[in-house]
């Protein structure tokens, strides 16, 4: 097991975002190995309505990606979803979220989750200086992700995740096919894919 990092009096809460479109196991895992292996309390999945880096095309409804986050979650507290960014200005970006959530919540600790593919582009981030002075960054390893400066800095925590490669569009495109891949998603999200007929 890890050190756990950077132990603070305030309840501590992992920020993951995503478009999670849809959520799967990958992202269950990365979630279920943050609240075992450092002193994160609680992970939040933050569902974003639109990406910056991303076309809102090929997105489904931010209400129904909530929904499914929702069901697949639901069985463990420690695990929540929220949609702070529902109500937010868009395309949302991370630091005003990070300012409104420390804001609603002072009495939270906010730390960010995120792939090390990521950090390449750290640097064309919205106010990312403000982000690494008030909030720590756990890094989970990403196949072929290039080496950066900011793996060096104080606030960024690089974790030995596993490195579970599976992505949503391949899920949305299995879907399509009518492929079975019950598997890849947790048991209450798939049922629910399944029953309103998403993706397909």
């Amino acid at each position: 097991m890890e050190a756990k990092i950077g132990k603070s009096k305030r309840k501590k809460v992992g920020l993951f975002f995503g478009s999670f479109n849809p959520v799967h196991i990958g992202h269950m895992i990365l979630a279920n190995y943050m609240l075992e292996n450092t002193d994160m309390e609680v992970v939040w999945f933050v569902v974003s309505p639109q990406n910056p880096f991303k076309t809102k095309s090929s997105l489904l409804n931010e209400i129904h990606r909530y929904a499914i986050v929702q069901r697949a979650t639901e069985e463990d507290e420690r695990i929540q979803v929220s949609n702070i960014e529902f109500s937010m200005s868009k395309p949302s970006y991370t630091s005003d979220t990070l300012v409104k959530l420390s804001e609603k919540h002072p009495e939270k600790d906010f730390s960010l989750i995120m792939g090390q593919d990521n950090l390449k582009y750290l640097h064309k981030w919205k106010n990312v200086d403000y982000l690494l002075e008030e909030h720590e960054l756990f890094v989970y390893p990403r196949l072929g992700a290039e080496k950066t400066a900011w793996e060096a800095h104080k606030k960024v925590h690089l974790v030995q995740a596993p490195q579970v490669e599976m992505s949503a569009s391949f899920i949305r495109a299995s879907i399509k096919k009518g492929h079975d891949i019950r598997w890849m998603l947790p048991e209450k999200g798939w049922k629910y894919i399944q029953e309103m007929n998403f993706y397909q």
